[in-house]
């Protein structure tokens, strides 16, 4: 959206009327709904949405406006959230040698594809610093062989000086501990290969030529403390086929890794998504 505008994420009890509701609000203070999806959970229970709205010839301030919301939130008994546009999410990328991730993540936000500013690049290895530094983004190395939890306070410390919104574990080749799980609980974003629990450990292509799979795949998932179980954003898979070799399957599996973080970023800082408990609900654009 180019002009002043605004996004709102909504989930409460389904119930009759909501959408007339919130449309006649925001018509009400002479705003121009551009989008508006919803989603009933008729299994649930449960309502959700996304708005775009324009806010160029509100008869009020727009903070008048989302304060204002709250009754109506509230007689909803809803969480809702309001983001103003235009802006771009701070954001850092961890990542340990593979630069593949990274690379698209570069790319697609210089083409101006993600509304994010990458604050920095923290690795903890040195592999991916020529790419930091071709993009003139700091790179900070931060140790995880000799003491582990002073390298992971280490890079909390980092996140919190950044001010960073949202955390890109790029092929980030280390295991979150819980308590930074929960410090960005719904702000930690992670990319792997979906042969999980398959095919875990060294060398899955390897494995998973041995065994002769059809399909290969990676899922875009926030993080939390249960290893690779968190909500999934985003899913990709590539065919396989009987003359694939297991370079093959490296590349095939690159490529699916690198489609499937690059949608879930976009739909994360679009506020596409909404966290419903174990599950993501996700409103493609």
């Amino acid at each position: 959206m180019s002009r002043p505008g605004l996004i709102l994420k909504l989930s409460c009890p389904d119930q009759a009327g909501i959408v007339a509701k919130i449309a006649n609000y925001v018509a009400g203070h002479r705003g121009n709904l551009v989008e508006f999806n919803q989603f009933s959970d008729q299994l649930g229970s449960k309502f959700f949405a996304r708005l775009e709205i324009e806010t160029a010839d509100l008869d009020v301030d727009v903070q008048d406006f989302m304060d204002g919301f709250g009754t109506l939130g509230r007689s909803l008994q809803a969480d809702w959230h309001f983001r103003r546009l235009p802006y771009r999410m701070r954001a850092a990328v961890l990542v340990t040698k593979t630069d593949h991730c990274l690379n698209e993540i570069l790319w697609r936000t210089e083409l101006g594809e993600l509304p994010v500013e990458i604050t920095s690049i923290i690795g903890n290895r040195p592999n991916c610093r020529p790419h930091a530094e071709h993009a003139r983004i700091p790179f900070h190395l931060v140790d995880m062989d000799a003491d582990k939890p002073a390298g992971f306070a280490e890079i909390r410390k980092l996140l919190r000086e950044q001010d960073v919104e949202l955390v890109i574990l790029a092929r980030f080749m280390q295991i979150l501990p819980d308590d930074f799980c929960r410090e960005f609980a719904g702000r930690v974003i992670n990319i792997h290969h979906s042969f999980l629990p398959a095919f875990i450990g060294a060398n899955p292509y390897q494995q998973a030529y041995e065994r002769g799979v059809k399909l290969i795949g990676a899922t875009c998932h926030y993080v939390t403390a249960d290893l690779d179980a968190g909500p999934i954003i985003e899913q990709e898979v590539e065919r396989v086929h009987h003359f694939h070799t297991p370079a093959d399957l490296v590349r095939l599996g690159r490529n699916c890794e690198r489609n499937a973080i690059a949608k879930g970023i976009r739909y994360h800082v679009h506020d596409r998504t909404i966290i419903d408990g174990h599950r993501a609900i996700v409103f493609p654009d």
